[in-house]
């Protein structure tokens, strides 16, 4: 299987595993459990998604290749997001939580 055609089918297993969490929720945990995926689950899982929808196109743009440039540019994309948020515009997401900052970076290293 070529390389590309491996990134491809790696990052769509990827993803599709995430959307399996976001679908089957935490409505069978404890409740703490609970609380925490419906409040942090997504701030850390759409970053780490993120992270590897750059690798598909990171041949096209050079400054992607190297791993902190990718998370980077996830970082600054979820975390403006997150400064939207504070002045009302929103984007992601509609509540302010700065812990988020936190849950990003965690997500982002994780996928890197």
């Amino acid at each position: 299987m070529e390389k590309r055609q491996k990134k491809i089918t790696i990052v769509i297993g990827i993803e599709l595993f995430i959307a399996l969490f976001f679908f089957i929720g935490a409505d069978w945990a404890r409740e703490s459990a609970h609380r925490f995926f419906y409040s942090y689950f997504a701030d850390i899982a759409v970053p780490f998604g993120y992270y590897f929808l750059l690798i598909l196109i990171e041949d096209s743009f050079s400054f992607l290749r190297l791993w902190h440039n990718k998370a980077l540019a996830v970082f600054l994309l979820v975390s403006t997001s997150e400064i939207l948020q504070y002045f009302g515009i929103y984007a992601l997401a509609r509540v302010f939580d700065p812990i988020d900052f936190v849950l990003y970076a965690s997500g982002v290293l994780l996928a890197a």
